[in-house]
C-alpha cells in the first residue's frame, strides 16, 4: 500500500497570547509537526526558519496580519 502525504493547510488554532519558542516575542506562526508537537515563532524567527519548517510541517497557523514566507515556499513545492 502506498501512503500519500497531504500538503499542510492553515489551521484554526489560535496563537493569541503565545510566545516565540526561540526568543519570547509575540507569536506569529504555529507549526504542527507529524508526531503531534508544535513549534511557535515570532515573525522574525518564522521567516528565518521557513525553509526548514516547510518540509516538516503537517499543519500551521499564521497570524492574519503576518506574511509568512513559508507560504510561498510551500506553493513552489506543489
Amino acid at each position: 500500500m502506498t501512503s500519500t502525504l497531504t500538503p499542510p493547510k492553515t489551521s484554526e488554532r489560535s496563537i493569541a497570547g503565545e510566545r516565540c519558542d526561540r526568543c519570547g516575542a509575540a507569536a506569529k506562526l504555529r507549526v504542527l509537526l507529524a508526531e503531534g508537537s508544535d513549534l511557535v515563532f515570532c515573525g522574525h524567527h518564522a521567516n528565518a526558519y521557513a525553509e526548514k519548517l516547510v518540509p516538516i510541517a503537517v499543519d500551521f497557523t499564521v497570524d492574519p496580519e503576518f506574511e509568512w514566507r513559508g507560504k510561498d515556499l510551500m506553493a513552489s513545492e506543489n
